[in-house]
């Protein structure tokens, strides 16, 4: 039906496209016995079509064969018993239409005739069929037939078919009215002022039709607003008609898509007080189209109307929402806290997976700065946020460059009972070296001992002693080393012992070196020497030597084992006397012994500059 009004009223109204979504009116179904074969039983709901809109050809009787006419029926699926047939076919008379090439086509006077047949013959069953078949084909129940049929009926007192009859008799009928006046309130809204028409034009239909007509009506205007508010308007001074929601989501959409705003307010507060709910399809439309001309606040309004009703719309539309607010020109704190209220009101859980989401989109818009603001903001709205978040909070103001705000924000998170993840407290103090920034990133450091303890910060302080490195500060560097790790009882990992050797060597302090073995050792890690190896082999003197060979001892010297790499190294770059002078001050031991001996002897300076050869 609704594509038979909506054919009628666009050539009626040419300028009125149905373009938007379809309004569907009230389901009417008529109930039909069930037959032997069910597959014809569908809703007596159907196109009522002139016979002009069809382009059939009427004919009075002619003398066309039965067993044309019986083709026909066949084609039609409509087959009969032979008793039945041989009733329809001698009582038909031939009534039919006639197509340009000949071939017989039976008319609605034929169907009606057929359905007079069969009721007034008691054949209930297929009578029902026929009136299937008909519906199909976009034929109504004529007056003729009804009353004819409703008396067979009652004599054979078939009370069931009776009733089912005056519904489907009367859905035919209805529709006829309901498509006239469609035409009539269509032209009536295409004159410039259709006030005073339309007022009596719909104060003549019954309020039955009205309510049905009114939604049709307006899935006609979709791009008239003006002419939809001006209908609504005159349809609701009505008292006695009650409104549906149908037609409320009907105007919704229509509001929804120009800039009728202030009129979509009001609509909306007219169902919240009549307690109509937002279809699920209006919701999507109408966000849409907010969210396309960027009418977050708007948007919010409608998601909040919307989650008050029964049918809620889409879980992921929550993130979605919270992520366009942050991407608006100005961010407004106060709707991502509404709106965060509104979702959690509604019994619903915030994973962080969401707050995740925002800082993504805060990242794309270069407000990643402002992250802490927005976890305030959604904290109160009611998101519970766990340490985790708060991590990803301090990382991503030090990704912001607001390392001090991060340092701020963690200590303070950490005082109201939070632990955050030692990872955090690492990157905060790498952002804050690798800025130069290296007395904050001490201060950090020493917090983050006092919260932690001395042995899960290795990372940390590798960092922190990069930072003092690159700046050239190496003695502040040993200076933070020596009072971390005897008083702060801070375990270094050995990767930042062998970089701190490396640099204290290459940057000319090999004796503030010779210090980081002994702790070295007493974390159990294995000495370092290759460096010191690789530079008394080129620059290193006896006094260098003796000096390494001591910090190395356990007891009063290293073992041999040392001694023999130093003397061989020494011999192969032909330092042939630095050799001799650590020689001539070693112990006893290690002077006299044969292995020390007999590689002195072999590596003759002849030998080693052959051997360097």
């Amino acid at each position: 039906m609704r594509n038979a009004w909506r054919n009628l009223s666009l050539r009626s109204l040419p300028w009125i496209a149905s373009r938007g979504p379809s309004v569907s009116p009230p389901n009417l179904l008529v109930k039909v016995p069930e037959p032997k074969n069910p597959s014809f039983l569908l809703p007596f709901v159907g196109r009522i079509r002139s016979p002009s809109y069809l382009g059939i050809r009427w004919f009075s009787p002619d003398p066309a064969g039965s067993d044309e006419i019986k083709a026909e029926l066949e084609s039609l699926d409509l087959s009969f018993d032979r008793e039945t047939m041989d009733l329809v076919l001698r009582d038909l008379k031939c009534v039919h239409s006639a197509s340009e090439d000949g071939r017989v086509k039976l008319n609605s006077e034929s169907y009606n005739r057929m359905l007079q047949t069969l009721g007034n013959n008691g054949r209930s069953e297929e009578f029902w069929r026929v009136v299937g078949t008909m519906r199909k084909k976009g034929f109504g129940i004529s007056k003729a037939t009804y009353l004819s049929v409703s008396k067979s009926f009652r004599e054979e007192k078939m009370e069931k078919d009776v009733n089912l009859l005056n519904e489907a008799y009367s859905l035919s009928t209805g529709r006829n009215e309901a498509e006239t006046a469609c035409q009539e309130i269509c032209k009536i809204l295409r004159e410039e002022e259709p006030g005073e028409i339309l007022q009596k034009k719909l104060d003549d239909i019954d309020d039955s039709l009205l309510s049905e007509l009114v939604g049709v009506v307006l899935e006609l205007t979709t791009e008239h607003p003006e002419k939809a508010l001006l209908l609504m308007e005159q349809v609701e001074k009505r008292s006695s008609l009650k409104i549906d929601g149908g037609v409320y989501n009907a105007m919704a959409r229509i509001l929804g898509r120009k800039d009728c705003i202030n009129e979509f307010q009001d609509l909306l507060r007219k169902m919240r007080d009549q307690g109509h709910e937002l279809e699920l399809k209006t919701y999507i439309k109408v966000s849409h189209w907010f969210h396309q001309r960027k009418m977050i606040a708007e948007v919010a309004d409608l998601y909040e109307f919307a989650m008050s009703g029964t049918v809620k719309p889409p879980p992921q539309d929550f993130l979605f929402l919270l992520k366009k607010i942050v991407l608006s020109k100005d961010l407004d704190l106060d709707l991502i806290t509404r709106v965060v209220r509104i979702f959690v009101e509604d019994g619903n859980s915030i994973k962080r997976s969401v707050f995740g989401g925002v800082l993504k989109s805060l990242r794309s818009v270069g407000r990643l700065g402002e992250c802490d603001k927005v976890l305030a903001a959604m904290e109160q709205g009611g998101f519970a946020a766990d340490s985790s978040v708060h991590d990803r909070v301090v990382i991503g103001l030090c990704d912001a460059g607001r390392s001090d705000g991060a340092f701020k924000y963690l200590d303070n998170i950490e005082n109201e009972g939070y632990s955050l993840d030692v990872k955090t407290w690492t990157y905060l103090v790498k952002k804050h070296s690798v800025a130069g920034e290296l007395e904050q990133a001490l201060s950090c450091f020493k917090v983050m001992t006092e919260r932690r303890g001395g042995e899960n910060v290795g990372c940390a302080f590798e960092e922190l002693m990069k930072g003092y490195c690159q700046k050239d500060k190496i003695k502040d560097a040993h200076k933070v080393l020596n009072e971390m790790v005897t008083k702060r009882n801070v375990q270094p990992w050995h990767s930042t012992y062998k970089f701190l050797i490396e640099m204290f060597i290459n940057q000319g302090y090999l004796k503030e070196s010779f210090s980081l073995l002994e702790p070295m050792k007493s974390h159990g890690f294995p000495p370092y020497i290759d460096p010191y190896i690789s530079y008394l082999s080129k620059l290193g003197t006896v006094d260098d030597a003796m000096g390494f060979l001591k910090a190395m001892t356990v007891k009063e010297f290293p073992s041999r084992t040392v001694f023999m790499r130093v003397f061989e190294t020494l011999l192969k770059a032909g330092r042939h006397d630095v050799a001799h002078g650590i020689l001539s001050k070693s112990p006893g031991s290690v002077r006299n012994h044969a292995d020390v001996l007999d590689l002195f002897y072999s590596m003759k300076p002849d030998d080693a500059s052959a051997v360097i050869a």
